[in-house]
């Protein structure tokens, strides 16, 4: 008789349990078999880092035979073309900055190197450029600057987005590293990668810096078919090599010195994104340097690139070795390796300085826009 009883009143608990407690018994079964359905099927999908800190999500299977394998998401390849492209855009608008602002030192500072009749003074400077607005107006000491974009955009974006490749592909300072070599060679392929793929682009500019738009050439296209037609198209690299060769220690220089600032700049002080002024400090002593390491190549280049032979002629360009050797003799170690140095100490660290704070900042814009219009779609 007292089972009896006792089964009406278990009847009664469960009903009143069942009735309390429903939405936490159906909760529980969902996660249960959720958690059934990931263990059979073996698969995970983890977080992990890539090298510059991005969150990567990557899929972790089990086969029959209990092996693991982990593969990528698209979502690093993802991630690195946004930042190859945000690399590029930053770039070519840095570059583009700080041509246009030194763009009438720059002209000035290529007529004195080209002449070895005329030494070099800043009272010089300033009376060229006095000319110049007086004979031609304001925008002639701009003059050369649209073929400057037409170089500089390509150029600077590729310098830039190639460092970063080049720095992911020699693994600079990963992990903690202080790979000061390292460092170096990579912005020194940096500048030869860039320099390869738009040196054209500077010829034309040097051409058009030189002379005026009476005597010499009104546009950049004028430049090419004037050129290809009267000197032959192999003209167009005349100057190549000496271009290369004072590429790498500037663009090493240059890089390094950036670079090696700003990380002592968070030794010191903790703060991985020193401030625009900070940014352009560094820059102006990595462009100070850059220079003044690669400067009697610049002037070789310079003589070889505003050299005219025509191809019937017998003539031929001289050799980088033959250049220097003429300049040494003619011009002396001062007055020709070194003409126009402190122009360059004036208007190399202005747009060294530029470049790389103005590259930094927009990057960090553009990143951080990314990163808010990615939010929106994934909350969508």
């Amino acid at each position: 008789m007292s089972r009896l009883i006792e089964k009406p009143n278990i009847a009664m608990s469960i009903t009143t349990t069942t009735a309390t407690t429903g939405s936490q018994l159906s909760s529980t079964v969902a996660v249960s078999s959720s958690n059934n359905a990931t263990a059979a099927t073996g698969d995970t999908a983890p977080t992990t880092e890539d090298e510059d800190g991005h969150k990567v999500r990557t899929t972790t299977s089990t086969s029959t035979d209990g092996s693991h394998s982990q593969s990528a998401s698209p979502a690093k390849m993802h991630n690195n073309l946004d930042e190859v492209i945000i690399s590029l855009i930053s770039g070519a608008a840095a570059g583009a900055l700080a041509k246009t602002t030194i763009a009438p030192l720059d002209r000035t500072k290529i007529n004195f190197q080209i002449r070895k009749d005329v030494p070099f003074s800043f009272q010089g400077s300033l009376d060229y450029l006095r000319q110049t607005y007086v004979k031609e107006g304001v925008l002639a000491l701009w003059r050369g600057n649209s073929a400057t974009m037409a170089r500089i955009v390509p150029y600077a974006a590729i310098q830039f987005t190639s460092h970063e490749q080049w720095r992911r592909i020699l693994q600079v300072d990963q992990n903690g590293a202080n790979t000061k070599g390292r460092r170096f060679v990579a912005g020194s392929l940096a500048g030869i990668t860039s320099q390869s793929l738009t040196y054209p682009l500077d010829l034309a500019r040097a051409r058009m810096a030189v002379t005026d738009r009476y005597t010499g050439y009104r546009t950049l296209r004028q430049v090419f078919a004037k050129i290809w037609v009267e000197e032959g198209p192999r003209t167009l690299f005349r100057g190549y090599w000496a271009t290369v060769l004072g590429v790498i220690p500037y663009a090493g220089t240059s890089f390094f010195t950036y670079e090696t600032l700003k990380r002592e700049y968070h030794e010191l002080v903790g703060n991985t994104k020193p401030n625009a002024l900070v940014s352009l400090g560094f820059g102006a002593a990595a462009g100070a340097a850059g220079q003044t390491a690669s400067y009697p190549l610049d002037i070789v280049r310079r003589r070889m690139q505003t050299m005219k032979i025509k191809p019937e002629s017998n003539e031929r360009c001289p050799t980088i070795l033959e250049t220097l050797i003429k300049i040494y003799r003619e011009e002396g170690i001062k007055n020709g390796f070194y003409k126009g140095l402190s122009m360059n100490w004036i208007k190399g660290p202005i747009a060294v300085g530029i470049s790389f704070s103005t590259y930094d900042l927009i990057k960090a814009w553009l990143i951080e826009l990314s990163h808010l219009k990615r939010g929106r779609v994934d909350n969508k």
